[in-house]
C-alpha cells in the first residue's frame, strides 16, 4: 500500500528514519534495510524500494566497516561471506518476480524463533557448525536480495557464535558489504532509471544513515555485552513480528 505525502515531507522523513536506521545498524549490525525498506515501500513499489534502499545501506555499511574493520572475525566471515554473496546475487535476480506472502511469513517465523531462543538463553546451548553457518550465510543473502531484510537472519545466526559485540557488528558489517557488492549491480541494471529519478529522497536517506552510523558506532563501545545481546535479540523478534504481519496482510 502506497501512501501519498508531499515530496518534501517524505524527504525529511527519509532523513530522520535514516538517522535511526544507521544508529540501530551501528549498534546491532543490521537495521538500515529493515527500517528504511518499509518506509520507501509505502511511497514506491516494493521491488523498487528494495533497490532504492540498497544505496543508503551501502553507504552506511561502508562507513561502519571503515570504523570497525579491525574487529572482524575472519573465521566467521569466511564461513558466511562467500555464500552470502552468492545468495545476495540470486535473491536480487529473483527480486523481479518474488513477493510471496508465504515466504515472508516463513521468514518472520524463523526470526521470531531465533530471537526468542536467544533472548531466553536457549541459543547458548546451540552452536553453529560449519555446514549450518554456510546455509545461514546463503539464506541471509537470498533474503537480502529478495526482500531487503538480510540482516535479521544473519544476526540471528551470528548470535550462536562466541564473539564479542565489536566482532559481532564488524563481522556482520563485512558480510553485508559483500552482499551489497553482489546484488547492487543487478538493481542498477534492472531499476537504474527509477533509482535515478528518486535521487533526492535517496540522498536524504543516505545522509541520515551516515549521521546515525557515526553516532551509533560511538554508542556501541558503551554497551555491556549482556545488554547488547539482549538488545539484538529483541530487534530480531520485532523484525520477525513485522515480517509475519506483513505476510499475513
Amino acid at each position: 500500500m502506497q501512501v501519498m505525502i508531499s515530496d518534501m515531507t517524505f524527504e525529511i522523513l527519509a532523513a530522520g528514519v535514516g538517522v535511526i536506521a544507521g544508529a540501530i545498524a551501528a549498534v546491532s549490525g543490521f537495521g538500515i534495510g529493515s527500517v528504511l525498506t518499509p518506509l520507501f515501500a509505502a511511497h514506491y513499489d516494493t521491488k523498487l524500494a528494495v533497490a532504492i534502499v540498497s544505496v543508503p545501506h551501502l553507504a552506511g555499511t561502508a562507513v561502519r566497516f571503515a570504523r570497525l574493520r579491525k574487529h572482524i572475525d575472519g573465521r566467521v566471515l569466511i564461513r558466511f561471506g562467500v555464500l552470502s554473496a552468492v545468495g545476495g546475487l540470486l535473491g536480487a535476480l529473483l527480486n523481479a518476480g518474488a513477493d510471496s506472502p508465504v515466504l515472508t511469513i516463513v521468514f518472520g517465523l524463523l526470526l521470531l524463533f531465533a530471537g526468542i531462543t536467544s533472548l531466553f538463553g536457549l541459543s547458548e546451548r546451540m552452536r553453529f557448525g560449519r555446514k549450518t553457518a554456510w546455509v545461514a550465510g546463503a539464506l541471509s543473502g537470498i533474503f537480502g536480495g529478495m526482500v531487503g531484510n538480510q540482516g535479521g537472519i544473519r544476526s540471528a545466526a551470528l548470535l550462536g557464535f562466541e564473539i564479542d559485540k565489536e566482532s559481532f557488528v564488524a563481522t556482520a558489517t563485512a558480510i553485508a558489504l559483500i552482499g551489497d557488492g553482489a546484488r547492487m549491480p543487478v538493481y542498477a541494471v534492472a531499476e537504474h532509471r527509477a533509482i535515478a529519478a528518486a535521487w533526492i529522497p535517496i540522498a536524504f536517506a543516505t545522509a541520515g544513515a551516515l549521521v546515525g552510523t557515526l553516532w551509533g558506532v560511538r554508542l556501541l563501545r558503551r554497551i555491556p555485552e549482556e545488554v547488547f545481546r539482549r538488545a539484538v535479540s529483541m530487534l530480531v523478534i520485532l523484525l520477525g513480528f513485522y515480517m509475519l504481519m506483513r505476510g499475513i496482510r
